[in-house]
């Protein structure tokens, strides 16, 4: 079958109106904190537990995480996207006014986030102009009141009340 190819801007515009959440992943290696934006992050597997998230192969942050060989997924909260735009530019000290502390992994665990979800990295492979990188959590931290930080069609938002009617019960 011969199918078309897709524009790149209207993939990303359609695309752009799936509502994501924002992570920052982070790591620390020979005591220097590294980290980079995320919004392509999701829970992989129950047993065993892993998530994934997707850097881009031209990322200049994700080879520290890598080496390190572990990270920690910091679910911004809906009044951190001045965290969230800081850590998705290259270059520069982006801990810096940063509140942060380590625990199991060593890697950073930004305040007033959240959630944290602390990992091994286990596997990676190249998709595209992206890695998918896989990481087995070993801890977990959540602050059920917290609202978390959204993207949605290129802007930063929150949810505007509660989950409503029709929402999946847990």
């Amino acid at each position: 079958m011969d199918l078309p190819d897709v524009e790149p801007a209207r993939f990303r515009d359609v695309l752009g109106r799936f509502c994501s959440g924002i992570t920052v992943v982070t790591a620390s290696l020979d005591g220097r904190p590294t980290g980079m934006t995320c919004q392509s992050f999701m829970s992989l597997s129950l047993d065993p537990p892993l998530v994934a998230f997707a850097p881009a192969v031209t990322s200049t942050s994700y080879p520290t995480i890598r080496e390190a060989g572990h990270f920690a997924a910091n679910v911004l909260a809906a009044d951190q996207a001045e965290v969230a735009t800081k850590f998705a530019r290259s270059g520069g000290d982006k801990f810096a006014g940063t509140r942060w502390r380590q625990e199991v992994t060593g890697a950073p665990l930004l305040d007033g986030t959240v959630a944290h979800i602390e990992c091994e990295l286990v596997e990676e492979y190249r998709i595209g102009d992206h890695l998918l990188v896989v990481g087995r959590v070993v801890a977990l931290t959540g602050h059920q009141d917290a609202t978390p930080l959204l993207f949605f069609r290129g802007s930063f938002g929150a949810l505007s009340g509660g989950a409503g009617p029709g929402a999946p019960e847990r």
